[in-house]
């Protein structure tokens, strides 16, 4: 059983929800992304997304590109972000770690060279924003192959005949995007947000997490109300930006704790 699938059956078992957050490896500094993650889990994280610097974040909103650029111009890669789940897992071998990132830095790799190394680096799962499902097929198989699970993710327009296809390559959980358009500040229809994700839930029978827009532990206590986890990604990075040096890890740790303890209170 992978580590995810693992973690969601753990936290079904004790009626509770997944926190996801996501982090730009890299940002702010490289030398902090390590004792970020485990910063993030010893508040209550359950999964971490780390997301792959890349020069068009096409999905993502304003502050998550600008810790791309920052990371990027600290020199982070591809390569960079696996040595650094690698030295993650020299401390914890539990916590799964889903890479988010495009397809041009795994294509510059390899799918397969990549593949391999990502498992090798203790990676569990994989987010390609820019594989269109249509053409995934072969990278999914790639990655089920060395026991790692491709990860998608589901707009709001997508129609359950999608869901279908979908259900043919997905593992670990589906990522449902809670908004139309990129990461960051929205209104959320959270009537809409519930029906879909039950909805989604029954027809491809993995867990459901939502992201995009959320910022705060009311929201994601009433979202969790009807999904398996929730991923926030720019309220994070928006607190790393305004971290004082040094004062990183306690500002990360403490949103975490906030948004735990909304998931605990469904």
């Amino acid at each position: 059983m992978s580590r995810i699938k693992s973690t969601f059956t753990r936290l079904q078992t004790e009626q509770r929800k997944a926190l996801i957050p996501f982090i730009t490896a890299g940002f702010p500094r490289p030398e902090l992304t390590v004792p970020l993650m485990q910063a993030l889990v010893a508040a209550g994280a359950d999964i971490l997304e780390l997301g792959v610097p890349f020069s068009d974040p096409m999905a993502d909103g304003p502050t998550i590109q600008r810790s791309s650029e920052a990371a990027l111009a600290h020199g982070m890669s591809l390569q960079k972000t696996l040595a650094i789940t690698s030295d993650f897992r020299k401390t914890d071998t539990v916590t799964p770690v889903v890479l988010m990132g495009y397809a041009n830095p795994i294509e510059a790799m390899g799918q397969e060279a990549f593949a391999r190394a990502a498992a090798e680096a203790g990676v569990d799962g994989v987010l390609t924003v820019d594989y269109a499902l249509e053409e995934a097929a072969e990278f999914a198989a790639m990655l089920d192959h060395v026991g790692l699970d491709a990860i998608f993710l589901l707009a709001p327009t997508s129609k359950p005949e999608r869901w279908t296809e979908l259900q043919k390559l997905a593992r670990g959980y589906v990522y449902y995007v809670s908004v139309k358009g990129v990461t960051g500040k929205r209104e959320l229809d959270l009537a809409e947000i519930a029906a879909r994700a039950q909805a989604i839930r029954a027809a491809l029978q993995l867990p459901v997490g939502v992201g995009f827009g959320i910022r705060d532990a009311k929201t994601a206590a009433a979202i969790a109300e009807h999904a398996d986890a929730i991923i926030v990604g720019s309220r994070f990075i928006e607190e790393l930006e305004n971290s004082p040096a040094g004062e990183e890890l306690a500002r990360i740790s403490a949103l975490a704790h906030e948004l735990r303890r909304g998931l605990d209170s469904v």
